[in-house]
């Protein structure tokens, strides 16, 4: 509170101006502070580096990784936390399919992918885009489907044979139709059955796995699901039933690449995590995910895996 003199100078209480001198500084500092932190947080990524669905870890160094299931179902964050106490290391956890996450490692908005798409792979490689491709595990997909199997898919011979019953019958299908590896699969057993889906039947939901599947439970309507999701989800799913498996064709092999890029702490964090995936350890991780929370696990190891590389 101020008063006013004869002069109509105003009189401020003593200590007052002292008060307001040092707020001056303590707030200059405040907000020097806050540009400092938002600054250095704007270094840490690239300007046209992907949002994280999830970060795991607290360490100084980020390096980002994309992939679809692996993340959606938790072996990703198990994975991340091991290898960071071991590492400096923040991980970001870029959800998308095969198809985009290839995308992103190509335009530098994450420094390394985790995906099954095989072909697009090897091309990233050999364009220079990408490099240390690693095997490192599997999964299978399976047909699921109405468990009274209108199509009656559990009779096919293989699984481009189910996917003409399908069509034939015009049971509904549902695709993801995404542009990621379970898509790009599907796409080739339809091509392999000579058929292109299309009409009231063939329903395409733009959604992951998990999603895909509720979907597809709901109605109930046929999909080709991975393994992993399956297991992980199967109790929930009463109008869903495992009606097709066993062709080589459905065999899912993942694996890391990382960027060419090694001059940026982000690159060499991924290749370390590579190593670490590869390892006997981190395929240790692989094998177990899945046996204390499902009762199965939800991936084989690259061992295993290796079988049905091509």
């Amino acid at each position: 509170m101020s008063l006013l003199d004869s002069s109509n100078k105003t009189i401020w209480p003593l200590g007052y101006k002292m008060k307001q001198t040092l707020k001056r500084p303590l707030l200059t500092t405040v907000l020097t502070a806050t540009a400092m932190t938002a600054a250095t947080l704007a270094l840490t990524a690239p300007a046209h580096a992907a949002e994280c669905k999830a970060s795991y870890g607290e360490g100084q160094t980020t390096f980002r990784l994309a992939t679809g299931s692996p993340g959606e179902l938790g072996l990703l964050k198990v994975l991340a936390d091991e290898f960071n106490q071991q590492h400096d290391s923040r991980m970001c956890w870029v959800k998308a399919g095969s198809g985009k996450s290839l995308k992103l490692l190509k335009s530098g908005a994450v420094d390394m992918v985790m995906v099954h798409a095989p072909g697009p792979e090897k091309e990233a490689v050999r364009a220079g885009w990408a490099a240390q491709r690693t095997l490192i595990g599997s999964n299978e997909f399976y047909l699921v489907g109405p468990k009274h199997d209108p199509a009656q898919v559990s009779t096919a011979k293989s699984v481009a044979h189910a996917y003409q019953k399908v069509a034939q019958k015009k049971a509904d299908f549902f695709s993801r139709g995404d542009n990621s590896g379970t898509h790009k699969k599907e796409q080739r057993i339809w091509q392999n059955a000579e058929i292109t889906p299309q009409g009231s039947w063939y329903h395409v939901t733009k959604e992951f796995m998990r999603a895909t599947l509720r979907q597809a439970n709901q109605k109930p309507g046929y999909f080709m699901t991975d393994s992993s999701t399956w297991v992980a989800e199967q109790a929930k799913l009463d109008n869903l039933s495992i009606l097709f498996k066993g062709d080589p064709m459905l065999i899912n092999t993942y694996h890391a690449l990382r960027t060419s890029d090694l001059s940026q702490p982000a690159g060499r964090l991924s290749q370390a995590f590579i190593e670490f995936v590869a390892s006997d350890k981190g395929q240790k991780i692989i094998t177990e995910f899945g046996q204390q929370s499902f009762g199965a696990s939800l991936y084989n190891n690259a061992e295993y895996a290796q079988q049905y590389v091509h």
